[in-house]
């Protein structure tokens, strides 16, 4: 595999972990869906003295989130969350786990369904380091945390600022704030987002919710 590839951020980095923290109200009921070893579930019960929910279809995962002593379901969430009611939860996290779903647009729906907003993670595939890489070089872009060749990875659905903004408005989210993340900063409505965000964070709620 050549060193030159392009390769999107690391979605664990701190930054991503801290804008979610951010938006999350103190003592809140979180579901955290895709939430891995439990690195952001551990942040938001002893920080937020959140009552955290997480969803992983990985076994180890969910042992170590169970050695934190959170709770935890061991689920997939391609088979959706119709066994939870609907408003269970303030806020629920999806983090870099979109992508790798596969019918991203149910579960946006549900996700919404189940708490009242929700924070999503997702790369940004309109880079324009991506495109150079697909163009000029006609290789598809890997993941630092995910370096798989294009028949290995995990990386269902690929889309762009541009692709998540129509999907939002087509199923009747609305997009409450939007911070592009260029060079390792979450930036407010920078010059060109699209073509510059390594990856993009979205604070949603149904259309229909109050303005707050």
């Amino acid at each position: 595999m050549s060193s030159t590839r392009y390769q999107l951020p690391d979605p664990t980095v701190p930054l991503t972990d801290d804008l979610i923290m951010r938006h999350i109200d103190d003592n809140s009921r979180v579901i955290d869906l895709g939430c891995g070893d439990g690195r952001l579930m551990q942040r938001l019960s002893d920080e937020r003295a959140c009552n955290v929910v997480g969803i992983d279809v990985e076994q180890h995962n969910v042992t170590a989130v169970i050695r934190r002593g959170l709770s935890v379901v061991a689920a997939d969430l391609n088979k959706g969350l119709a066994d939870i009611p609907s408003d269970t939860f303030d806020f629920a996290v999806l983090s870099q786990t979109l992508q790798q779903v596969q019918r991203p647009k149910e579960l946006l729906t549900e996700m919404l369904r189940v708490a009242n907003r929700g924070l999503v993670v997702v790369p940004n595939f309109g880079h324009w380091r991506v495109r150079y890489e697909v163009l000029r070089r006609g290789r598809t872009p890997i993941t630092q945390t995910l370096p798989y060749e294009w028949h290995e990875s995990p990386n269902l659905h690929f889309m762009s600022m541009h692709d998540f903004r129509d999907l939002m408005q087509s199923i009747g989210l609305r997009i409450v704030k939007e911070r592009p993340i260029i060079n390792g900063r979450a930036v407010d409505r920078p010059w060109a987002a699209n073509l510059r965000a390594d990856s993009a964070f979205y604070l949603l709620e149904r259309s229909s919710a109050p303005t707050r």
